[in-house]
């Protein structure tokens, strides 16, 4: 017996001797900080990077498909290589609601009297019968259309956004001069205002008249915006020592006519978001189209420069050219982060207190932007910077 044993132990010995001496898989290395702005703190070499890179194993399920910039799920290469929309709609109790499901990204963000709006990002936007409704839009969500190259998709807006309108690189679908209704309809709503839609039929059609391109502009498809962790090893945040639990995030401090929340699923790994706008009964925010309560894998919050541009209580947010607080929550934990954006088009970053890019994991993203100054709450506890 002993002879055996001896002998499967020199026959192992090889084995085991290379499998201990291969070098360990590098860590990625993080983006540098953005040109032209404060540059992130500096990070030591002992910090370890927030996740593990991507698995050489990770392949595609089908010929074809890649990776979405904007959600890292596995889409059809075309629709990829093909630029998104970004769609203007309200949130009042008055707002009747399509087709807001299908955006990978969604933004909330005060506009005058502390009424909130929303627009969505959305990269397959094939076969939608009826977004909207389509309202108004601002100047800083323009910027942030501009971000993802996207056609922007509103119904007018303040003279504030003339200049941005007027510029030959915004591609935007204006449907307030849309007088004809060529690129729009009315259809049944909660009130005879807001009830002005259209559809993915109708957008192609005036993409087409205008002469846009439906590919993304030079060297943009070249440039990462989100980082993401892999799907095998996702970013659960336990790797800050000062990342907080975060099972509730409540934003009604900052959106009082609103009051939305965000409520961690530990069965789907997401938060699902419920509000109660001022009048109404509390909920689970709902897509009318399809019955779809509205649930996100990410969330980031953004402090924001802002200043009450005239009596009328219209906005201005300080988009770009600055460095500033915010949060970012994912599977039920939170940590503070600080954002930069270099430009118009440029992407917005997101660092750790490490000076570390921030990676996302893989899904839909919701980006809360707050006034400086506003709160939201975590768990019941107030969080105000």
């Amino acid at each position: 017996m002993k002879k055996i044993q001896k002998i499967i132990m020199i026959c192992l010995f090889p084995t085991l001797l290379f499998s201990g001496c291969q070098p360990k898989e590098e860590a990625q290395t993080p983006l540098d900080p953005i040109k032209n702005l404060s540059p992130a703190p500096q990070t030591s070499q002992a910090v370890e990077q927030a996740v593990s890179p991507e698995p050489a194993t990770d392949l595609p399920p089908a010929n074809g498909m890649v990776r979405s910039r904007i959600t890292n799920e596995w889409i059809d290469e075309e629709i990829a290589g093909r630029r998104p929309i970004s769609f203007m709609v309200p949130n009042t109790k008055t707002a009747s609601q399509y087709g807001i499901s299908k955006a990978d990204i969604l933004y909330e963000c005060n506009v005058e009297s502390s009424i909130t709006r929303l627009m969505g990002i959305c990269e397959n936007w094939d076969d939608i019968e009826k977004i909207g409704n389509i309202r108004s839009s601002r100047d800083y969500f323009m910027y942030w259309s501009f971000e993802w190259d996207a056609f922007h998709i509103h119904y007018g807006g303040p003279f504030y956004m003339d200049d941005l309108l007027s510029r030959n690189d915004s591609d935007n679908i204006n449907l307030n001069v849309d007088i004809s209704k060529t690129y729009h309809f009315r259809d049944v709503a909660k009130n005879d205002f807001d009830n002005a839609f259209t559809s993915s039929a109708l957008i192609r059609k005036y993409i087409n008249n205008a002469g846009y391109s439906l590919s993304y502009r030079n060297n943009y498809s070249d440039e990462q915006h989100f980082l993401f962790s892999s799907d095998q090893m996702p970013n659960m945040l336990t790797q800050y020592e000062d990342s907080i639990d975060a099972y509730k995030v409540d934003m009604s401090l900052a959106y009082p006519l609103t009051n939305c929340y965000f409520q961690y699923n530990e069965e789907t790994g997401l938060y699902d978001r419920y509000q109660h706008l001022s009048g109404t009964p509390e909920g689970p925010h709902i897509d009318l189209a399809t019955n779809t309560p509205l649930a996100f894998k990410n969330l980031l919050v953004q402090n924001t420069y802002y200043e009450v541009r005239d009596q009328k209580g219209y906005l201005s947010f300080q988009c770009h050219d600055t460095t500033r607080d915010g949060w970012f929550f994912t599977n039920g934990k939170g940590i503070h982060v600080t954002w930069e954006k270099p430009s118009d088009y440029g992407a917005t970053r997101y660092y750790d207190d490490n000076g570390n890019e921030i990676k996302l994991n893989t899904g839909k993203t919701m980006i809360c932007i707050l006034a400086d100054g506003d709160a939201f709450m975590v768990d019941g506890k107030t969080i105000i910077k």
